[in-house]
């Protein structure tokens, strides 16, 4: 029986923080065991956490995972993932990277960000800084598209960023700017969307491969079902999420792949690159 309390970590944006506690709480009592969300530290170390094996459990973007993965010796294994609500994931664990600009920018589609100022939130997320990178090469937009290119440190943070005009634009994870819309109303109307890249494979839920088989089996069985009964449901509702599905290795060879074509791009001259601000979360 497990005696010391299974860690769950977020590395997710810390506007879904009461999404992880919940579901900490929500696997204790489905499993009996121990689960506590650790939030002690920054998601930097939260990640080290989960490679030492320290941390048990994970909510991670879709590019650290496969890297971690990937590896000759992998540190995670996929346990599920999120199917979220709106029409336009049309059921599957699949998300977008929403462009948005100020409502008033004269900014109308991606074409007309050259040479604008540009945040993403950090060089781990494949919904900000991989998929802009790889569209960028597909245009054959490899060297130095934008005017300046500032690291947030989190979408949120891109988000205020462009809505007090300290930047002009920034790619969203989709399921974080619906959920910072659906909890503060107040920005839908001074920002517009202007472009959607995607999709990509969601962030999934994972397990340390030093935990025990037999746990993770269970912990997977628990958030396959977590939909089925009204406490689960009902958490999953409060971030948009309709439930925890199966998802394999193979559903993120997209993000593999829009890596390898991201490899070459510089996407502002050297000079024109600021370090984060702060450092919260990816996604």
């Amino acid at each position: 029986m497990q005696s010391a309390p299974l860690k769950l970590v977020s590395l997710m944006a810390e506007n879904s923080a009461f999404l992880y506690r919940g579901m900490a709480a929500y696997l204790a009592r489905r499993t009996g065991l121990p689960v506590e969300v650790d939030e002690s530290v920054c998601w930097q170390e939260r990640e080290r956490m989960l490679d030492r094996g320290e941390a048990h459990l994970g909510f991670i973007c879709g590019l650290p995972y496969v890297r971690k993965v990937d590896r000759p010796r992998p540190t995670v294994e996929l346990l599920a993932a999120p199917v979220m609500r709106g029409a336009r994931y049309g059921g599957r664990p699949v998300y977008f990277s929403d462009v948005v600009v100020r409502r008033d920018s004269p900014f109308h589609c991606f074409a007309d960000l050259r040479g604008a100022s540009w945040a993403y939130n950090e060089p781990g997320s494949q919904s900000g800084y991989n998929l802009t990178r790889c569209h960028l090469a597909r245009l054959g937009e490899t060297d130095g598209y934008f005017g300046r290119v500032v690291e947030a440190g989190a979408h949120q943070r891109s988000i205020r960023m462009v809505v007090e005009g300290a930047v002009d634009a920034s790619s969203i994870d989709s399921t974080v700017l619906e959920l910072e819309l659906a909890l503060h109303p107040e920005l839908a109307p001074l920002l517009r969307v202007v472009e959607t890249f995607g999709p990509s494979a969601i962030p999934p839920a994972v397990a340390s491969t030093t935990l025990d088989p037999d746990l993770r089996r269970l912990l997977r069985q628990a958030l396959l079902h977590m939909h089925e009964d009204a406490e689960g449901r009902a958490l999953l509702a409060s971030a948009g999420i309709d439930r925890l599905a199966p998802i394999s290795d193979s559903a993120y060879d997209d993000v593999r792949q829009m890596a390898l074509e991201a490899e070459p791009v510089r996407w502002a001259p050297a000079a024109a690159l600021s370090s984060p601000l702060l450092c919260p979360a990816v996604g």
